[in-house]
């Protein structure tokens, strides 16, 4: 059972919560989550052509960590996040979880590994069935488990709802009666409440008010400390990346264009894009604001990539190899830390 208690939603809670960017490894241990060239091809509409949504991505979690993904709309983040716990199936590659290939499992097996793999979704208005009420939401993932008698199961929502900061009397309410907040506090509650070793935050904040936002992340970082949670962070909003995040890696139509720390990463962006990125997000420190790059046309469609680099027709540092040549995700760090560029430049 978890220890319930209610959370301080200071600025400044959660903020020693971070675990360090390479946790400790004991022997020969592996990553959490390890994804090796995947990918996921959808039809296109005339059906004469696919959609690239996810065009081979290799990524690992470490335990303890807090992976950031970020990139435009549409670059294929939420994609990935599917692709991660195999709620979609790939077009090509390889998901391992705690060293077992998710790829092979059948239903039974696939469902009783879920118990370790959750996810928060974006809009807390949708993600939450209007009919049930918040006691039955949260109850849900115990039910469909088969874990604890139906009384043990409300005293685990009275739990769960006083650790996410909710009232025990909240159980007998419906969403509509709470604001955006709450209701997020109430998706996270259902996300923890089969103690999962990974949560997939998918834009866990952009549907809700600044002011409201920085509650939430310090609630994430407060429950990361408390139960050794493991997050893969998706967001647009590279403050917020920031404030959450071990390691970032930023998507380009479909690829993982840069991966590094996130010092390393907003002290000294590597690729073009990022640094375009970079230079759009508001810097409310004087000293961090920097020359802003203003990127020609629209992001290509991943229903017909460009060829070479699929960054080169935006890009203000193209050279000529770029519209043919597609460049390769390697290590340019001289310090020993990794940071992984796909750049020619490099």
């Amino acid at each position: 059972m978890l220890e319930p208690g209610a959370v301080n939603d200071s600025p400044t809670a959660g903020a020693t919560g971070q675990s360090p960017l390479h946790p400790p490894m004991h022997g020969k241990q592996l990553p959490l989550l390890e994804l090796t060239d995947v990918a996921k091809h959808f039809p296109s509409k005339d059906g004469r052509g696919v959609v690239r949504a996810v065009d081979g991505v290799s990524l690992t979690l470490e335990r303890g960590e807090t992976l950031g993904i970020v990139g435009e709309s549409g670059c294929g983040k939420t994609t990935l996040a599917r692709l991660m716990l195999r709620l979609i199936e790939p077009t090509r590659g390889r998901v391992r979880f705690a060293g077992e290939d998710l790829l092979t499992l059948g239903a039974a097996a696939l469902r009783a590994r879920r118990r370790d793999m959750q996810i928060v979704f974006q809009d807390p208005y949708a993600s939450l069935d209007p009919r049930l009420s918040v006691g039955s939401i949260i109850a849900e993932p115990l039910a469909i488990h088969g874990v604890g008698a139906r009384s043990e199961r409300r005293q685990r929502v009275a739990e769960l709802l006083a650790l996410v900061g909710l009232e025990a009397d909240a159980a007998a309410r419906y969403p509509h009666e709470f604001s955006g907040g709450q209701r997020q506090r109430i998706g996270i509650a259902r996300a923890i409440a089969l103690e999962p070793k990974l949560v997939v935050l998918d834009e866990p904040v952009s549907a809700l008010d600044v002011s409201i936002q920085s509650q939430i992340l310090n609630l994430l970082m407060d429950l990361k400390a408390r139960l050794q949670l493991s997050y893969i962070f998706i967001s647009h909003d590279l403050a917020v990346v920031e404030h959450v995040s071990d390691r970032v890696a930023v998507m380009y139509l479909g690829r993982v264009v840069e991966l590094t720390s996130t010092p390393a990463l907003y002290a000294k962006p590597a690729h073009p894009y990022t640094q375009a990125l970079m230079s759009a997000a508001p810097a409310p420190d004087p000293e961090r604001r920097s020359h802003r790059i203003v990127l020609s046309g629209e992001p290509p469609s991943p229903e017909s990539p460009p060829p070479g680099c699929p960054f080169h027709p935006r890009c203000p540092q193209a050279m000529e190899r770029c519209k043919s040549e597609v460049p390769v995700l390697r290590d340019i760090s001289t310090s020993g830390a990794m940071h992984d560029v796909s750049c020619h430049l490099y």
